[in-house]
């Protein structure tokens, strides 16, 4: 039965316009992006297929163009528009942060370091600089490679600190392996940056790890600061 047939309750766009978005199911939210079915599949009954094949919404927000194209379906022209919508989401996040407290929205704070980092197939070291109200200046990604293999060197984050006149900073750094636990090379970085940047008087506030799905871990909820 196509979903013209559903009753009207029913259908993703009109539930969405009637009741909002958080009334849908991922399901329904992702047949609402690609707003047309398969032959032999409504587009509900691709978007609960997608889902299922990558094992996540996260994952599938996060696949490659050759996988996601490689799926009846799809193609290279939806890839692009649903990395399109990502980045909206990324860039209206960028700009909350940037007009409010950081310690005022730890959500936002999450949410947008998952859509920064989360679908990163290697390692990136994030530092967002922050002014005196605690409010984001820049964020950067400093350094790419795992923590072990690639030095994050203090000089280079209290040089960015002093270049930005930042008076705080957070760190954050993405697991794609999925773990969410700090480990012990992170412990001991986040103690050597917080050491030099104290010395220029500048605060470590907080270091996240976002694990490739799940929620990032703080290392200021933790005591490890």
């Amino acid at each position: 039965m196509a979903i013209t047939d559903w009753p009207a309750d029913e259908r993703p766009r009109e539930k969405l316009l009637a009741r909002g978005v958080a009334a849908l199911s991922d399901a329904e939210l992702l047949a609402v992006f690609l707003r047309v079915g398969i032959r032999g599949r409504t587009a509900v009954d691709l978007a609960r297929h997608l889902i299922a094949h990558f094992g996540s919404l996260t994952r599938l927000c996060a696949a490659s163009a050759a996988d996601f194209a490689a799926l009846p379906g799809m193609g290279l022209a939806k890839y692009a528009q649903l990395q399109a919508v990502m980045e909206l989401a990324r860039r209206a996040l960028g700009e909350t942060l940037a007009e409010k407290t950081l310690f005022d929205s730890p959500q936002v704070v999450r949410d947008w370091l998952r859509l920064r980092l989360g679908h990163l197939p290697h390692e990136t070291f994030c530092v967002l600089l922050l002014d005196a109200r605690h409010c984001l200046i820049e964020a950067t990604d400093l350094f790419r490679g795992t923590l072990t293999q690639t030095s994050v060197y203090p000089r280079e984050v209290v040089k960015l600190a002093l270049a930005h006149n930042a008076a705080a900073v957070i760190f954050a750094h993405n697991h794609p392996s999925g773990a969410a636990e700090p480990s012990t090379a992170d412990e001991m970085l986040t103690r050597a940056l917080k050491d030099a940047l104290a010395l220029v008087d500048v605060r470590v506030l907080d270091h996240f790890v976002v694990p490739s799905h799940g929620t990032p871990v703080s290392f200021a909820e933790r005591g490890l600061l």
